[in-house]
């Protein structure tokens, strides 16, 4: 659905004119990525894999700096007060940027505050459950829920993100019974699913897949409309019976509001190179997931795309999400 909506989206975030007094040999010292949750979410995952290959391509160090809390708060309000000179980015997602401000007060405008740059990929959620559950099925859960209510518990990457509204969203749709668990990120939830503290987890496909495949956790269903190749044996939500559920994860690369068009195009340049690698499209798929290569106002449209389409739903009466 976030995809339809971005195509039609009309409305552009628009680069800015460089400062004087920057210097056009960008960049000059080392770029801070900072990345919104603790290390081992899907942020993290895609974060840490594009540094290193940025760093080799803009001949600076690029630094991940994880700054997690708040459903990715913290850290993004951190970057959006930052200097508008191309030194400090920011990876976003749809939990981050769209969704927790929506739902949660938040010292930053997602529309105001930020320029886009690259988007990055697209990533299905993944329904997952600990092996111990007795439910091999999404009808299953649906039927253990309403039999205990109360008694299971989703773990998320905190309040606002989008694995919270991904299980919200199911709770609404099947009327399972399942109490809301935040955690300041993807790692610390999956974790807590992997050690029994919560019995089920709404989570990004990339950083799931490898713990399904070691049978630490059993996956149900993805989010998305149509299967993921690299797990063709689990149905969507909509074929387990779910009719309705389309949730889709993705991220990029965004800065504070102000940057210099030539950096804005610099960086947008190199990260989709670095997307039209075949090792970076072997990687991504290998956990599930999409690049999303495309130009700056593409990522910029798909922000504002995805704002539209949550916020209508946020506002759906039945929809019980914290505020």
């Amino acid at each position: 659905m976030t995809m339809a909506a971005c195509a039609a989206a009309s409305v552009l975030l628009s680069p800015h004119t460089p400062l004087a007094a920057q210097s056009d040999r960008y960049p000059e010292r080392p770029i801070r990525l900072i990345q919104p949750f603790p290390a081992g979410g899907g942020a993290d995952v895609a974060a840490r894999y594009l540094a290193p290959l940025l760093t080799e391509r803009l001949g600076q160090s690029v630094v991940v700096d994880n700054r997690g809390g708040a459903g990715g708060a913290i850290g993004t309000e951190l970057a959006a007060r930052a200097t508008p000179d191309g030194y400090t980015l920011l990876m976003s997602t749809a939990s981050t940027i769209v969704i927790n401000p929506l739902i949660n007060k938040v010292a930053f405008d997602p529309e105001k505050d930020f320029d886009a740059i690259a988007s990055i990929a697209v990533i299905p959620l993944v329904l997952v459950v600990h092996p111990t559950v007795p439910a091999k099925s999404v009808q299953d859960l649906i039927r253990l829920a309403k039999a205990q209510p109360g008694k299971i518990n989703f773990g998320s990457s905190g309040d606002g993100t989008i694995s919270h509204l991904a299980g919200e969203l199911f709770k609404h749709l099947t009327g399972a019974n399942m109490v809301h668990i935040p955690y300041r990120g993807g790692g610390p939830a999956r974790n807590a699913l992997i050690g029994g503290e919560v019995q089920v987890n709404f989570g990004n496909l990339l950083a799931t897949a490898p713990h399904a495949r070691a049978g630490q956790v059993r996956m149900l269903a993805v989010s998305t409309k149509k299967r993921s190749p690299s797990i063709a044996d689990v149905p969507t939500m909509e074929e387990a019976g779910v009719a309705g559920y389309t949730v889709v994860q993705w991220s990029g690369v965004i800065g504070p509001r102000g940057l210099p068009a030539a950096r804005i195009a610099r960086l947008n340049n190199e990260i989709n190179r670095i997307l039209e690698l075949p090792d970076t499209t072997k990687f991504f798929l290998a956990g599930g997931s999409d690049v999303l290569a495309g130009g700056a106002q593409e990522f910029a449209a798909l922000i504002r795309a995805e704002i539209s389409v949550w916020a209508k739903l946020i506002r759906t009466p039945k929809l019980k999400v914290d505020r």
